[in-house]
């Protein structure tokens, strides 16, 4: 990997794409107060353990390190709820996020690709993340959610001001850098929260045939949710629903362009695309890192682990645990199995995945049709996002 980390210039936090790791699959870092894990085996063990390894992170962290509930509210956030909540509200949706009912969204899907490419091809020039992989996956969240796709340039720089900030997360020490980078943050996430409140106070006066009107209408134990819930959830499929895919089709293109070879096998056999996809997913992971907190006492790889403790999932350096995958800085569409925990594990497996690998395999063909070969700029050098838990480029022009 080493010829990539310098070819495209990574960031030193994105430590799994640079090189096979020398420590072991769990340890603790006493300079953050964080336990980090690192290995396949106890990812997969503790991803499917929610009674142990809970998603509420928040009740471990300092209270100076986070915002007053005035100021941010987790309430209904889907990603740190347990069980049986968790499964009461992912089942609002789930209906919407079926292979059936995202297969019917592929004509849509092709259609915006190709509209977004001749709007780029008519600008004279393609970058990649700005022309189509950012527009495509918003449009398409944005009409399921029934939000104009119109305002996504607001969504952009609502999601720029969350996940592109380079603040290493410590529990030892709130560093100036933290807490501006926090900060920092309130205010985009209140303007969110506004905006899909407005939205979801339009839906109860008028509904419509979309998932903000469903998550209104919603009951859960007999009852309406929450005002509050309705959003946060809003939240959640607003960002998610577009930010892998975002990453996910930044990060095969340079998948192609870094292995040639790959790239001409592909072309010449499309049924190979959706393999290109997944272990495009396992070198590159997008989102490279999960939280979890310890109920209770526990042992993971080995290593006693204290209850109420903040770890660190490192899903980027687990797809590449040479225990499982074999050369893992190699681009080996051929993985078979490639049992890869990119969209994670369990009960909070992503819900957008088959969302997400069919907006990649529409867009990546048509990228196919339309350029005789995808190959980077090398006079327009290919930046990557600096947020130390996401794998994703931010600027890739296409030559």
């Amino acid at each position: 990997m080493t010829d990539i980390v310098e070819r495209y210039h990574i960031p030193e936090q994105h430590f799994w794409l640079r090189g096979p790791r020398s420590g072991p699959p769990v340890e603790h870092d006493a300079t953050t107060g964080i336990w980090n894990v690192h290995g396949f085996a106890e990812a997969q063990e503790l991803l499917g353990d929610p009674a142990t390894y809970s998603s509420d992170t928040m009740r471990v962290i300092p209270k100076g390190l986070m915002p007053d509930a005035e100021e941010l509210s987790l309430e209904g956030f889907i990603t740190q709820l347990d069980p049986p909540e968790h499964g009461k509200l992912r089942k609002l949706v789930t209906s919407a996020f079926t292979r059936r009912v995202v297969a019917e969204l592929e004509p849509r899907i092709a259609a915006l690709t190709g509209e977004l490419l001749d709007a780029a091809h008519e600008r004279g020039r393609l970058e990649l993340v700005t022309d189509l992989a950012y527009p495509l996956p918003v449009i398409v969240i944005a009409e399921l959610l029934g939000v104009p796709s119109s305002d996504r340039a607001l969504f952009k720089k609502w999601a720029d001001a969350l996940f592109e900030r380079d603040a290493k997360i410590s529990l030892t020490e709130p560093t100036e850098k933290q807490d501006a980078a926090l900060r920092a943050t309130l205010g985009p996430w209140q303007e969110m929260s506004a905006y899909l409140a407005a939205h979801a106070a339009e839906r109860r006066r008028h509904p419509r045939a979309d998932l903000l009107t469903r998550l209104v209408e919603a009951e859960v134990d007999g009852e309406r949710l929450p005002a509050e819930q309705v959003v946060n959830f809003a939240i959640v499929l607003l960002l998610a629903g577009h930010i892998t895919t975002t990453m996910l089709l930044g990060n095969t293109v340079l998948c192609l362009d870094a292995f040639p070879e790959q790239q001409k096998r592909a072309r010449a056999d499309r049924a190979l695309i959706p393999a290109v996809i997944e272990e495009s997913l396992r070198l590159f992971t997008p989102f490279a890192a999960l939280g979890r907190a310890t109920t209770r006492e526990t042992e993971l790889g080995g290593v006693a682990i204290p209850a109420d403790q903040l770890i660190m999932v490192w899903l980027g350096s687990a797809n590449r645990d040479p225990r499982q995958f074999p050369d893992p800085g190699v681009f080996d569409p051929g993985r078979d199995p490639n049992p890869h925990l990119a969209f994670g594990r369990g009960i909070h497996f992503c819900l957008g995945a088959p969302l997400a690998r069919l907006e990649g395999r529409v867009a990546l063909n048509v990228l196919l049709d339309r350029f005789d070969v995808l190959r980077t700029d090398p006079d327009d050098p290919v930046q990557f996002m600096p947020t130390p838990t996401m794998t994703g480029v931010r600027r890739l022009t296409l030559a």
